[in-house]
Formats: structure tokens, C-alpha cells, sequence
């Protein structure tokens, strides 16, 4: 019994000694209450007791986890998420680069060059291998061809000469007019002065092929793309190109494509050209793929052939859409994926409602997103907007996209 109970109880007592000493036994109507408020003194401690037992008995280590009242919830900022999930992507590879001639041969001087009388082909013309392009004078040139012709005219005459002289002494020799020696020497002449015969007609014949390089003529067929001479001008052999043919007027585009898609590509593939200005389609096919990595741009190129269009203009700048196969992956839209320094990441919110970072690998990028090729499955609440705002660790009240914000 503690001490309330006790001092209840002597009050209690000397009630009913006060009560008996005035001649009676107390009264029903006093002696309820007091029973009364034992009663529910006797409730209280016991209460009591019990709180104090079992906070003994949980060792006082275990607290109840924290609820935020709606009052704080509604104080976090909101963001939107959502579940992106995974599924199997058609892989498209979009890039652009610059149209070119496949095959792109300047054509210079060949010859020793001269003033130039006549052209007779322009930009945008076909032409065909060996056609003449420009003509050179040759008025010198002629000049001295008439002369080595005359040269092996004399050279000739010298050689029959020669071959009559040694004829005669050799029927002179028979009857000992003429001694061996005499042959000897007759031989010898008439040997040099057929020497000389031939060595005129190589002369002539080396001028009368320089004189054939002094046309400028196509070594190959295809599309004249160039034209850097005028009649007049006096070109030679340091003069550079004066025309530039593609080769059959093939075209390609010279695509930039990233270091992790162009792995994604092969010779053989095909896509869509559009070049800038227009709306005009063209299929072309991965001809080659560049074995080098810039190492600024970390980009390579692919090379595209083109059959040849009026439209395809070599310099111009051009889209490509390339096929690259199908994956399963995740694909995010370009506002949910940020860079800096450590590579891509993404901001995503746990079931504690607090940010977290997550790197990413990226794959493709199209008009549709970007598809995300490793460090998620799709499975995570990703933040869509605002990442640029948040910081990890920061708690916030996600919101599903397209759900209403209350």
C-alpha cells in the first residue's frame, strides 16, 4: 500500500471514530464516495506500473520510425518521376555530316604546260575518259617536232652513206686494195650513223609525246565538279589541279558518329539522306567505316555511297538515319539525363522518398529519347525534370507523371 492509499485509509478511520464518538456509525451517502476514490486510485497505479514494465522490458532502444504529418509532406518539393520499364527498342542512329565526290581526282598538267587556248568543258558536265578538257598552244612545240623529223632525215642519209662506203670495200678488200683495217673502220661508221637514225627517231617520238600531253584530257569517267583554269592562263606544272571529276558521279556523305554508335554499325547497312534545304529522300550504304577516333570530338566517320542526284551537291550538309538492330533497354527523354565530369547520370527517388544518384550508359538518341544502355532497368521511379535542382540526399514528394499535383 503507498502512501496515498494509507492516508486515505486514516482518513477514512478517523471518519468513523469521529462519527462513533458522536454517537453513531457513518452514514451510507458519505462512505460511497470515498470507496469510489480508492477504486480509481487503485485503476491509476496500476496503469501506471504496467507503462513502467514495459518500457523495462523493451530495454528503452526501439523508437517508433518517423511519419511526416501532412503539414510536412506538403513543404517538400515536388518532382516529376516515372517508372520507365524496359522493352525491345528498334535501334535508329541519327547523325549528320557533309556530302562529297566517292571518288574525287583533280586533274593537273601532265606535260611542261604553255598558254592555255581553249576549254572545252565546265562544272556539271559528263565527260568520258580521254576526252580533251582544255587545249594548250603547241606552236613551239611543232616547231621543234618538224625540226627532230628533219634530224632523222640527215641521220638516215649518213647511215646510207656509210653502209654504201663499207659495201664497196668489201669487194675491194677480196683483191687486197683494202686491208682489214680499212673494214674495221668502215663498220664502225656505218654502225654510229644507224645509232644516230634511231636515236633521232626517239627524239621525235618523245616530242611527239609531250606534244599529246599538252591536252588536258580526263583520265577517268564521271561528273566535272570543278573547273580552275581559263583560256589565256598559263599553267605548268606547279599550277594544282585544273579540274576535279567524280569518279562515275558517285556521291557519299562523310558521317559523324559518335565512339560507342559507330561500334553499333557495319559495312552494308542502310539509311536515309536528307540533305539541308529540302525534303527529298536517299537511300545510301555504309561503304566504309573510319578505323581512327578523333580524339576531341571522340567521333568517327562513316562512310555513305550515294548514287548521283542533281540534289546530292558535294559540300552540303546532310542528316542520316542508320539502322543499328534491336535491343531490350530503357529509354529516357533528354530532360532526365545529366552529364558533368564523372560521365552520365540520372536522379533517382527510393522508397525513403530521397534522392539518389545513379550513373548511366548511354546507347542511342533519337527524336523518341535516349535509350539507356546500363545502370538502370527500368524498374526505378527516374526523375524527369529539375535534376539540375537537386542534390543527393534531398527528400522530396514525387510526383507520377500525368498525376495531378494536389
Amino acid at each position: 500500500m503507498n502512501y496515498e492509499t494509507r492516508v486515505a485509509a486514516d482518513n477514512e478511520a478517523g471518519s468513523m471514530v469521529t462519527n462513533a464518538g458522536h454517537g453513531g456509525t457513518p452514514a451510507a451517502g458519505e462512505a460511497a464516495p470515498a470507496r469510489r476514490r480508492n477504486l480509481w486510485i487503485a485503476i491509476a497505479v496500476l496503469v501506471i506500473g504496467a507503462i513502467i514494465a514495459a518500457f523495462m522490458l523493451s530495454g528503452g532502444e526501439e523508437e517508433a520510425p518517423f511519419t511526416p504529418s501532412a503539414e510536412d509532406a506538403a513543404t517538400l518539393p515536388a518532382v516529376t518521376v516515372a517508372v520507365p520499364g524496359s522493352g525491345t527498342l528498334e535501334g535508329v542512329i541519327n547523325a549528320t555530316g557533309t556530302l562529297a565526290a566517292r571518288r574525287a581526282i583533280p586533274v593537273g598538267v601532265v606535260g611542261e604546260g604553255g598558254r592555255v587556248t581553249q576549254v572545252t568543258v565546265d562544272a556539271g558536265d559528263w565527260v568520258r575518259a580521254g576526252q580533251v578538257l582544255a587545249v594548250i598552244d603547241r606552236s613551239v612545240q611543232n616547231q621543234q617536232l618538224g625540226a627532230l623529223s628533219a634530224q632523222i632525215d640527215v641521220a638516215q642519209a649518213d647511215a646510207d652513206l656509210a653502209q654504201a662506203n663499207l659495201d664497196r670495200a668489201l669487194q675491194l678488200v677480196e683483191r687486197g686494195f683494202i686491208s682489214q683495217a680499212d673494214i674495221d673502220r668502215l663498220t664502225a661508221t656505218r654502225d654510229a650513223a644507224v645509232a644516230r637514225v634511231n636515236v633521232a627517231r626517239a627524239q621525235l617520238g618523245e616530242r611527239r609525246a609531250r606534244n599529246a600531253q599538252l591536252n588536258i584530257v580526263a583520265p577517268t569517267s564521271g561528273l566535272v565538279l570543278e573547273r580552275m583554269v581559263e583560256p589565256g592562263q598559263t599553267v605548268g606544272a606547279g599550277s594544282g589541279a585544273l579540274f576535279t571529276i567524280a569518279q562515275g558521279g558517285e556521291m557519299e556523305l562523310l558521317a559523324r558518329i559518335g565512339e560507342n554508335e559507330l561500334s553499333q554499325l557495319g559495312v552494308g547497312i542502310s539509311g536515309t539522306v536528307t540533305p539541308v534545304g529540302t525534303d527529298q529522300q536517299f537511300t545510301c550504304q555504309i561503304w566504309q567505316i573510319s578505323p581512327v577516333i578523333d580524339e576531341t570530338s571522340r567521333q568517327g566517320t562513316a562512310r555513305c555511297a550515294l548514287p548521283y542526284d542533281r540534289a546530292l551537291r558535294p559540300g552540303g550538309f546532310a542528316g542520316i538515319t542508320l539502322a543499328s538492330g534491336t535491343s531490350v533497354a530503357t529509354r529516357l527523354p533528354e530532360s532526365a539525363v545529366l552529364s558533368d565530369d564523372e560521365g552520365s547520370y540520372v536522379y533517382i527517388v527510393n522508397a525513403e522518398d530521397t534522392v539518389e544518384r545513379r550513373d548511366v550508359e548511354l546507347g542511342a538518341i533519337s527524336d523518341d529519347g535516349i535509350v539507356i544502355a546500363g545502370g538502370i532497368d527500368g524498374s526505378e521511379r527516374v526523375v524527369l525534370r529539375a535534376g539540375g535542382f537537386l542534390a543527393p540526399g534531398d527528400r522530396v514528394r514525387p510526383v507520377r507523371e500525368g498525376a495531378a499535383q494536389e
